[in-house]
């Protein structure tokens, strides 16, 4: 069997591990956390980062950070995963959903100010398949009606957008606050694991006593005061170093795991370009691809049903994604923002391939030849 996803091991994350459990700190915030937490920050330009156990916690931060409350409503897609609007439900919020492009899973841009009233407190973004959303236009929105932006970038490591006037950065460094996923279906993986992004210094201090249970231990640490106590609400939101020090393996190799991987999306589009049974994905000029996933737009539900039937006789498994949050059983009878066409057309219609580090050439072909045949 050709499995969807099989977690990608460099060979060093054992031995890190025994060196966090040698050094007598296993319990977060240790060696490890700090490098990697230095390593994000370096590397993508972010002004604070927050190893967390998830990104569902990451976002949970946010909404937190942003201060959401049973008067708010925040702007989410419809087509994501559910954390995207949990985070903000937990702090008694109303989720106004939003549609997403014809062609594209990314909420659509053109259609956000419509749905801001009086009441809109928080724009999420979520960059599918690490494939930038609009964020020039989103920023444009946000700062004409003072709402914050949260960049839910679960699947957009290594991934950026480049702006009007060629500046580029990395996704989860452009809105005020950014949330990652390292599950093991990631590029980069610590089995669980996320990362708060902080990119306004305003939310800097108060981001490190939520993760530390509301507690200004972190300063305590630091020697920036005498004693340490109880300051405001929060959470466990930090990682235990075991998790620290599988994902610094992972981070000693990005730059291999993300080559490989792109090279592998490339042959996915090379061989499936000429098919017109189906939509490939596409990526805009201020995008780039972080291969994190590859998908294929089937022409409808039935026609998907039958691909993926085919495969599985062939031995491969192909996934379908998300389905449309507004439509939940736990939401529908909140939603009020009417038919939101393309998040149900991607529900009925997008399978994603199996893409993972180890999928050698041989079977990617095979992928491609019944895919094509069918």
């Amino acid at each position: 069997m050709i499995p969807f996803n099989k977690p990608y091991l460099t060979g060093k994350e054992t031995k890190y591990i025994e060196e966090a459990v040698a050094t007598g700190k296993i319990s977060g915030n240790g060696v490890f956390t700090q490098k990697c937490q230095k390593f994000f920050e370096e590397k993508y330009g972010f002004k604070k980062a927050l190893l967390t156990t998830s990104c569902t916690d990451a976002l949970e931060m946010c909404a937190i950070l942003a201060d959401i409350n049973s008067r708010d409503e925040v702007i989410v897609p419809s087509y994501t995963f559910v954390s995207s609007a949990l985070a903000f439900v937990r702090q008694n919020a109303h989720i106004v959903f939003a549609d997403s492009y014809p062609d594209n899973p990314n909420i659509d841009a053109d259609k956000i100010e419509n749905l801001i009233t009086e009441k809109t407190k928080a724009i999420v973004v979520v960059h599918y398949a690490g494939i930038a959303c609009d964020m020039e236009k989103i920023l444009e929105i946000a700062q004409k009606h003072n709402l914050i932006i949260i960049e839910d970038a679960a699947q957009a490591i290594d991934s950026f957008y480049t702006f009007r006037d060629g500046t580029k950065k990395a996704l989860g460094s452009i809105g005020h606050l950014g949330a990652f996923s390292f599950h093991e279906t990631k590029n980069i993986i610590a089995g669980e694991g996320g990362m708060l992004t902080i990119n306004d210094e305003k939310f800097i201090n108060r981001a490190e006593i939520i993760w530390e249970k509301g507690t200004n231990r972190s300063m305590f640490f630091r020697g920036e005061i005498n004693k340490y106590g109880w300051v405001d609400t929060g959470s466990s939101f930090l990682p235990s170093e075991i998790i620290s020090a599988f994902l610094w393996a992972q981070l000693e190799n990005i730059d291999s795991i993300q080559e490989k991987r792109l090279a592998i999306w490339n042959r996915y589009f090379e061989g499936l370009k000429d098919n017109k049974n189906f939509s490939l994905p596409q990526i805009p000029d201020y995008a780039t691809n972080n291969a994190h996933m590859f998908f294929i737009i089937c022409k409808d539900l039935n026609c998907r049903t039958e691909l993926i039937k085919k495969l599985k006789e062939n031995e491969i498994l192909a996934v379908f994604h998300y389905l449309s949050l507004h439509k939940s059983e736990f939401y529908a009878e909140k939603h009020s923002n009417g038919e939101l066409a393309n998040s149900d057309h991607f529900e009925d219609c997008l399978l994603r391939l199996p893409l993972y580090f180890e999928l050698n050439e041989t079977e990617q072909q095979k992928i491609i030849d019944i895919i094509n045949k069918f």
